[in-house]
């Protein structure tokens, strides 16, 4: 039987090649694909939130990956209703979201790795959403690189894109490449699987949920084709000519200031050379001379034009008639502007865009420096959103709710909310408006600090500030060293993040497509092993989880179970053990010493817990 990476590089090399995928409903027999998706799935927060049947990552088996290949062998299959829930949007609406059950959620990503290995390779280089190696800092520097001299601005979003995908042509994109009647009726069954919204089931005649493993590659595979179309249709017609024609004028006043220099009259060159920097060098409304650009994550999208207005409503037109009749979507009437690039802001991906031009700034070598360069900034309501989150009455204020915890956690979240922010507006060129949200987290945290310890904001910054060395030079943060014999100390830190510009990204994104999976390697080792961790019996072994290693924290002073130490000691969220240990787990009924007495029969045994916290 062919490993998972074996199995996924032969579909790779079928998409590539443009071949379409025959009999791979076949692959979906193979046990390596699921302990692969497994091992993708298992670290997951969502792993251990419960879908509509309660069931989660929390047990899962050799024997459930058998008997889900069983299921799918004899096509009895059955996907249970996803439980919906809201969650809240920046415009006060709410977007849906569901969560598939734990089978679902395990066999949606074999499906997952098998489409994004046969369409990745055929998709567009100008989509960036849900992809290896691509995100938002990919696509905005597309646009800051490629875009120069672009005068209007189309901004595309698709209204409730998610939750209006037509499924009939979604199947019929996909009947086109793959020529299996079974995956494509496995995933016919996914799509039309319904939710539970307050315990009520609703018919999904529509759409693929948000929250799904899934639903990412199959909106890329719909709107691809409007990649296609921009690509194939829209930019070849509007695209026009090599450059634009030289000015004439322009031409003219060099040749009239080059004679004034030449015969000694200098004061007059001067004049002529002033207006000479004022002038475009190309004709900017040159007729023969069109482009037309285009880049998308997910269901946002944005063109940029270099044309006249009308033939940019033009472009807007097609589009919203190609969503309209060939994939049944609709523009969002709000969202879709037209933007003039050097007077207005476009919005993209929370960067706010526009095209630079200043006939007095200059380079070194005294020509115009920055004119029809796009320049990607940070919105000023940014700022303040942010800074708001720390504010009591128009001032930074202690964060009361979590004053319970320690000086290292505090500090250390405070660090993980402001890098957050820093990293993602690294691009904008003024990033440097971010010091003034770092002086507001910083006073926030200080008086959290001071309100924990009943102290004063003077003797907390006395107590943790420090000089630090960084490869941009020594920078003042605060700082909490906790010293641990034999190991490295712990360190916690605020600040030390240089707020410059940065003109590079440099992506650590995983790329299934060329590493293996790493983090769950031990763990498919110890469940492959097969064998009880805490008895050694070799018969019924499941993995007990925990959502995180501070759950194995056991409250008062009496003695942690036997599992938790072993846990503890290897500082994993995981452990093999037979089914009569995990159901003693649950019910608090193993020792200190690794004795589980006998729960099968008690009445008052409690049920399996699915939360993965600590029982007993």
């Amino acid at each position: 039987m062919r490993n998972a990476d074996t199995v996924l590089g032969i579909i790779r090399e079928r998409g590539r090649r443009g071949l379409p995928l025959e009999d791979v409903y076949r692959q979906l027999y193979n046990p390596t694909l699921y302990l692969r998706a497994y091992a993708q799935l298992y670290a997951n927060k969502g792993a251990m939130t419960a879908g509509a049947t309660g069931e989660t990552v929390d047990g899962m088996s050799l024997a459930k990956i058998d008997q889900l290949i069983s299921d799918l062998r004899d096509e009895r299959y059955q996907w249970t209703p996803v439980r919906r829930m809201y969650i809240p949007k920046k415009n006060g609406n709410r977007r849906p979201l569901g969560i598939p059950a734990w089978r679902d959620k395990l066999l949606q990503e074999v499906l997952r790795s098998i489409l994004e290995a046969y369409f990745e390779p055929q998709f567009s280089e100008r989509s960036h959403g849900f992809r290896p190696a691509r995100g938002c800092h990919t696509a905005l520097l597309e646009v800051a690189r490629c875009w120069t001299g672009t005068i209007w601005f189309i901004e595309g979003d698709i209204s409730q894109c998610f939750d209006t995908l037509d499924h009939e042509v979604l199947l019929s994109i996909l009947r086109e490449s793959i020529h299996d009647n079974r995956f494509i009726r496995l995933i016919q069954q996914l799509l039309r699987a319904g939710y539970l919204e307050d315990w009520r089931y609703r018919d999904t005649l529509s759409g693929c949920p948000q929250g799904g493993v899934i639903s990412p590659i199959l909106s890329n595979i719909y709107l691809d084709r409007l990649d296609k179309f921009v690509e194939q249709a829209l930019i070849p017609a509007y695209n026009r000519g090599q450059e634009k024609h030289y000015n004439k004028r322009y031409c003219a006043l060099k040749t009239l200031a080059r004679e004034r220099r030449l015969a000694g009259r200098m004061a007059e060159a001067k004049v002529l050379f002033a207006e000479l920097q004022r002038t475009p060098s190309r004709d900017p409304h040159d007729l023969n001379y069109r482009r037309l650009r285009y880049v998308r994550y997910a269901d946002d999208f944005l063109l940029g034009f270099i044309g006249p207005k009308a033939e940019a409503e033009e472009v807007k037109r097609h589009i919203r008639e190609f969503l309209h009749d060939q994939l049944k979507l609709e523009l969002s009437t709000e969202k879709t502007l037209i933007t003039h690039a050097r007077t207005e802001k476009a919005r993209f991906l929370g960067y706010n865009i526009l095209s630079q031009y200043c006939d007095d700034k200059h380079d070194r070598r005294g020509r115009r420096a920055i004119n029809g360069i796009i320049s990607l900034r940070m919105p000023l309501a940014v700022v303040k959103e942010k800074c708001n989150l720390y504010h009591w009455k128009g001032k930074p204020a202690a964060r009361i709710k979590i004053i319970a915890d320690d000086d290292f956690t505090i500090i250390s979240n405070y660090q993980a909310e402001l890098r957050g922010v820093a990293q993602y507006y690294k691009l904008a060129t003024n990033v440097s408006w971010l010091w003034r949200l770092h002086w507001v987290m910083e006073t926030s945290l200080l008086k959290t600090l001071a309100w924990k310890h009943q102290s004063s904001v003077r003797k907390m910054a006395r107590k943790y500030k420090r000089t630090i060395t960084t490869p941009d030079g020594t920078m003042k943060c605060l700082e909490m060293v906790i010293e641990r014999e034999g190991k490295r100390p712990l360190v916690a830190r605020f600040g030390g993040i240089p707020l410059r510009r940065e003109k590079k990204v440099v992506l650590k994104d995983f790329d299934p497509f060329t590493s293996r999976v790493g983090g769950g390697t031990e763990l498919l080792q110890r469940l492959l092993a097969d064998q009880c961790e805490l008895c050694g019996s070799e018969e019924n072994c499941e993995v007990h989880h925990v959502r995180k290693l501070a759950d194995l924290k056991v409250k008062g002073r009496r003695e942690k179970p036997f599992w938790v130490k072993r846990m503890a000691e290897r500082r994993r969220k995981t452990l093999v053990a037979c089914r009569t240990c995990h159901d003693a787990i649950h019910a608090g009924k193993v020792s200190s010493t690794g004795r589980t007495e006998e729960v099968t029969g008690e009445p008052d045994a409690p049920q399996r817990c699915t939360s993965g916290s600590v029982g007993g």
